[in-house]
């Protein structure tokens, strides 16, 4: 046999951005602010996760809502995400016609020191996070509003010699930092641990995201 090299337990992760943000993301920025304004009638009333100062999270229907800048971004969030499920699970046309999507989807607006911490999404397949307006990172602050995710191979890291210390993506070790770009969307499994670090700009993070889980129309 010849030699080879293979990812064997690798990590999927799937990102795009949204042709016209340039228009889009202005409408949803003040759409979000103004709803946010409104404080508890569209605030999560029962957040899974302990709510940092500095951070609003709003209820889980954002999707469902009727205003065009959102249904527009729906329709490019989903088509992303099936474009995803459909090449790594290599479903049929027909097969895709059959996926049901139900789902999640939420709003954060996060200012200065606002963070979100290290946590997963249980009960989903696939999340996604779009990023409306990654605020303004100051130079003295490069990891400012950074969506980190773990490295789910808790042991890789265990031992570390001349062998394994400099090995290149997808093997190295420790995280993995996304920043943000106004119009980018990440999709990942719902299973790997991710966070978003402390935000110290002085205006304000804004992104959408979304848990996801499937069933089949005739299954």
């Amino acid at each position: 046999m010849s030699f080879e090299i293979s990812p064997a337990f690798s990590v999927p992760f799937a990102q795009d951005f949204l042709p016209d943000a340039a228009a889009l993301n202005p409408q949803l920025r003040a759409l979000i602010l103004s709803r946010e304004s409104e404080g508890m009638r569209y605030a999560n009333p029962n957040p899974s996760l302990k709510q940092q100062p500095g951070v609003f999270e709003s209820d889980f229907n954002l999707f469902a809502w009727q205003d065009a800048c959102i249904q527009q971004l729906r329709q490019f969030c989903w088509a992303t995400l099936g474009r995803a499920i459909r090449d790594l699970n290599g479903y049929t046309a027909e097969e895709m016609k059959q996926l049901q999507i139900f789902s999640h989807t939420w709003f954060h607006v996060t200012r200065n020191g606002g963070f979100t911490i290290n946590h997963t999404h249980p009960m989903a397949s696939w999340s996604g996070v779009y990023c409306v307006d990654p605020g303004t990172t100051p130079e003295d602050r490069p990891e400012s509003g950074v969506l980190r995710f773990h490295n789910p191979h808790h042991y890789s890291n265990c031992f570390l010699d001349a062998g394994n210390a400099r090995l290149k993506a997808p093997y190295h070790h420790g995280t993995w930092n996304i920043r943000f770009q106004a119009g980018q969307l990440v999709l990942f499994p719902s299973w790997l641990q991710h966070e978003v670090m402390p935000f110290y700009g002085s205006d304000e993070r804004i992104t959408i995201a979304f848990n996801c889980w499937f069933g089949m129309k005739n299954a």
